[in-house]
């Protein structure tokens, strides 16, 4: 009756693992770097942002030619373990500690190195 309930099912799932996902990354991150500069963050941002070009470049830019795919990976996957919130906060967390610089070179970074591997990904992904 309701056609959207597959996708959803689809886009929870893979939610559930980018989630996942994220949480190792970061907590990687922080054991082998220190948590004074969120570089965990920054690398699920930027590998998500890369994955993200990569499965964009296979369905020739079109989200929708990949179907099933796209929502489980590019929405569910990738939806979650990316995370602009998480970044604003921490940068916001930098600045009030009077670490404004840091601040300003991690959302530079990420914003900068974020579409560099979104373009990257995605003109690896048309190669195939």
């Amino acid at each position: 009756m309701i056609e959207w309930w597959p996708h959803l099912g689809l886009v929870a799932l893979g939610g559930g693992i980018g989630g996942a996902l994220r949480h190792i990354v970061t907590v990687w991150f922080d054991e082998f770097a220190g948590e004074r500069f969120p570089w965990g963050t920054l690398a699920v941002n930027l590998s998500g942002a890369f994955l993200l070009g990569v499965l964009l470049g296979f369905g020739a830019g079109q989200p929708a030619a990949h179907g099933a795919s796209w929502l489980l990976l590019g929405i569910g996957v990738m939806g979650s373990y990316t995370t602009v919130s998480t970044m604003s906060l921490q940068a916001l967390l930098m600045a009030r500690d009077d670490r404004r610089g840091a601040a300003l070179v991690y959302v530079v970074t990420t914003l900068v190195a974020g579409v560099t591997a979104v373009l990257a990904g995605y003109f690896l992904g048309t190669l195939s």
